[in-house]
């Protein structure tokens, strides 16, 4: 008598539950990494937006003033005129970052919340908005 030979291997019902089940993983564990992604950008906008303070800081004990809205941030890496006392670059990699979105941070002197105000808009790049668009602030 012959015995049966079973080849090896998954049958096509087996490999249907396996995606199955990582499907609903995925579908479960998937919005909470994208939450924290969304977070972390945020965060790490007010890490940034606080250096570019120190730095605009540092920048205003040297020279005597706030870069002007006119000479904006990169009076902070490339000397401007009319500031004998510039001692720069300020910036640790001598450029002005773009926010984690990609967009450039507004830099307004004076200020209405303080000498300058200093933000990011957020994901949208516009005014307002929630989660991953809402504004980081230098003055909040």
């Amino acid at each position: 008598m012959r015995a049966r030979r079973r080849s090896a291997g998954f049958t096509l019902l087996e490999l249907l539950v396996v995606l199955v089940i990582l499907g609903l993983l995925a579908s479960l564990v998937g919005p909470q990494v994208l939450k924290h992604l969304g977070t972390s950008k945020t965060k790490t906008a007010a890490l940034q937006i606080e250096e570019l303070g120190a730095a605009l800081d540092l920048y205003r004990l040297e020279v005597g003033r706030y870069p002007t809205g006119a000479e904006g941030l990169d009076a902070l890496i490339r000397k401007p005129s009319g500031a004998p006392n510039w001692n720069g670059p300020y910036l640790k990699k001598n450029v002005v970052r773009k926010d984690p979105w990609g967009f450039d941070y507004v830099y307004v002197f004076p200020g209405q919340h303080g000498e300058f105000d200093l933000y990011s808009l957020g994901a949208d790049n516009r005014d307002g908005g929630d989660g991953e668009n809402q504004d980081v602030r230098s003055w909040e």
